[in-house]
């Protein structure tokens, strides 16, 4: 559950230890969901009148494509999490690190802060792995797999450097 009643927050902190499921409506198109969930722990109490602070750890993995060869790689997901909550009409509104929540509102909803933290949190390039060859740019083969059947690639921007060198020997 990651939904909180805000009155019961007041007088004592909420222990957090839920999921939030790749296929829950908080995610939005384009969004890099998380494969089997997001795990979240941590802490959730208040901070002061109108004020919130969650701490805890979100963890899942996500699946991405590599970004020499196109391979389908699962990337693992982890980060500490330091989440400020605020009601509406604050000094904190234009603060971009606080969360405004509406001071009519009955429940604090921690999915949206979680599906940003996450978010934040994925790498944005990753590879299969360190030594990854990636992909021939002539015939797209995986050069992973061995050599292909291509001739060198040869660009004349480099000739001058190539007689230079050949000259000096």
């Amino acid at each position: 559950m990651l939904s909180f009643d805000l009155r019961s927050l007041e007088s004592h902190a909420a222990q957090v230890d839920a999921v939030l499921a790749g296929d829950d409506a908080v995610w939005q198109e384009g969004d890099a969901r998380p494969t089997k969930g997001v795990r979240v722990t941590g802490r959730l109490s208040s901070a002061g009148t109108g004020r919130f602070y969650f701490s805890g750890h979100i963890e899942g993995t996500t699946r991405d494509e590599c970004r020499r060869c196109l391979t389908e790689v699962d990337v693992p997901v982890a980060d500490a999490v330091h989440i400020l909550f605020a009601e509406s009409g604050g000094e904190e509104i234009d603060d971009p690190d606080v969360y405004v929540i509406d001071a009519r509102d009955y429940a604090l909803d921690l999915r949206p802060a979680v599906r940003e933290q996450w978010l934040l949190a994925v790498p944005p390039l990753v590879t299969c792995r360190e030594d990854c060859k990636g992909l021939c740019p002539k015939c797209g083969a995986d050069l992973n797999l061995g050599a292909c059947d291509c001739a060198p690639a040869h660009d004349p921007r480099w000739d001058a450097l190539r007689s230079h060198g050949e000259s000096a020997r």
